[in-house]
C-alpha cells in the first residue's frame, strides 16, 4: 500500500479542536489504573516505540506513538482487550455500560481490562498531524495496541470489538494468533463490502469538499443513516421535532448528530480510519486458518453489515458461533440495545476452552 498524498484540500482539514487529551503526558511509563485512583476510571498514556521504530504498512517508520487508554481491575498477565468503533475512545465504561461492571462482561472485579485510543484517532493516542498524514491500516492500529499490552506485562489476551473494533479483532487473529485466548466480534465483516465503502468515500467526499467542520457534520449524517434501521427511526424520529417546530424530527436529530460530532472528533482522523476500513480485507483461506474460539455476533435489522454477510464470513471460521441480537435498532443495537447481548458474551467469555 503507497503511502496517503495530502491535497491541498486535506491540507486544509482542521485537527481535533483543543482538548487536555492533546496535550504531552507527564512521564512516558505506563500507569496502572486501580480502585483507589480518585473517584474512577483515568484516561493514561504511554509512549511507544521510543527506541525501534513501528513500520507501518505504507513503509513508514513512526516512532515516539502516544496511546491513550483506560485500564479496570488488578494488572496481571491475562486481559480482556476491548477494541472501540470509529469515533469511540479508550472509555469503554461511559459507551459501553451495559456490559461493564460487577457480574457483567466485563467485570473489573474479575478481569483485567484495556481499552485503548486506536493510532489515528483524536482522543488522546498519536493522530494523523503527528504522523504526517502517512496511510494507516488496521493492522498498524492492532500492532500499537499488541506493543501496549506487552508493556502493561499481558501475554494472553482476550479481544472484543464491535463494528470498526470487531474489524480489528479480526485483525488481532490474523496477526497474532498464539496471543489470543478467545474473540467476540460484534456487527461486522471480515472485510468491507462495496456498499459500506460507497458510504465512506461519500463521507470524506463531504469533508474535503467542505473542510473546517461542515463537511463532517454532513459525514455523521449519513452514517448515522447507516447505524439505524428505518423501523428504528419511524419508531424515534416520526413527525415534528418537538425541539425545531416546523422541521422534521429527523432533520433535528441528523443535524443534532452532525454537531455533537463536529464538536468533539477531528475530520483528519474520519478520513484515515474509514480509509483504513475501507482498505481491512481478510480472504477466506485467512479466515479458515483461524482456530481461536470466536463468538460472532450479527444484527438482525442491521443495514451497514447485514446479518447475511456477517454470517457468512463466521461460517468460514473453523471454531465459531454464531449468535443474532434480535433489535429494530440497526448497526447501533450493539449500544443502544445490548442487554441481550451482555448475556451472551458473558456466557462465551467464562466457557472453558
Amino acid at each position: 500500500m503507497t503511502a496517503y498524498r495530502a491535497s491541498p484540500v486535506h491540507d486544509q482539514l482542521q485537527d481535533h479542536p483543543a482538548s487536555p487529551h492533546h496535550a504531552a503526558p507527564r512521564s512516558t511509563a505506563p500507569r496502572l489504573s486501580s480502585s483507589s485512583e480518585g473517584a474512577g476510571p483515568r484516561l493514561q498514556t504511554v509512549i511507544l516505540f521510543r527506541d525501534h521504530p513501528l513500520l507501518l504498512d505504507c513503509g513508514r517508520p513512526v516512532s515516539n506513538v502516544r496511546v491513550a487508554y483506560h485500564s479496570y481491575g488488578e494488572a496481571r498477565p491475562e486481559a480482556v482487550l476491548v477494541t472501540h468503533a470509529l469515533t469511540g475512545t479508550s472509555a469503554v465504561h461511559e459507551w459501553w455500560p451495559a456490559l461493564f461492571g460487577a457480574g457483567k462482561a466485563f467485570d473489573p472485579e474479575r478481569d483485567y481490562v484495556v481499552c485503548s485510543n486506536v493510532l489515528g484517532g483524536c482522543a488522546g493516542s498519536s493522530g494523523p498531524a503527528e504522523l504526517d498524514d502517512a496511510s494507516l491500516t488496521l493492522r498498524d492500529m492492532v500492532a500499537v495496541q499488541c506493543e501496549l499490552l506487552r508493556v502493561l506485562g499481558v501475554k494472553r489476551v482476550t479481544v472484543v470489538g464491535g463494528s470498526m473494533g470487531g474489524m480489528q479483532v479480526y485483525e488481532w487473529l490474523r496477526s497474532y494468533p498464539d496471543l489470543v485466548a478467545r474473540a467476540v466480534v460484534v456487527g461486522a465483516p471480515a472485510r468491507h463490502s462495496p456498499w459500506a465503502t460507497g458510504l465512506n468515500v461519500v463521507a470524506r467526499n463531504a469533508i474535503r469538499l467542505s473542510p473546517g467542520g461542515e463537511g463532517l457534520k454532513v459525514a455523521r449524517q449519513l452514517a448515522m443513516l447507516s447505524y439505524r434501521s428505518p423501523e428504528s427511526l419511524a419508531q424515534t424520529q416520526s413527525g415534528e421535532s418537538l425541539v425545531r417546530p416546523g422541521t422534521p424530527a429527523i432533520a433535528s436529530y441528523l443535524a443534532y448528530q452532525g454537531e455533537k460530532l463536529q464538536a468533539r472528533f477531528c475530520e483528519r482522523s474520519y478520513c484515515a480510519l474509514t480509509e483504513a476500513m475501507d482498505a481491512f480485507a481478510l480472504s477466506d483461506a485467512e479466515l479458515r486458518a483461524i482456530r481461536t474460539p470466536v463468538l460472532v455476533v450479527g444484527i438482525s435489522s442491521d443495514v451497514l453489515y447485514p446479518v447475511a454477510e456477517v454470517q457468512a464470513h463466521a461460517a468460514l471460521l473453523p471454531n465459531a458461533e454464531y449468535w443474532e441480537l434480535d433489535s429494530t435498532h440497526g448497526h447501533d443495537a450493539f449500544l443502544m440495545d445490548a442487554a441481550g447481548l451482555n448475556t451472551r458474551v458473558r456466557e462465551f467469555l467464562n466457557t472453558e476452552a
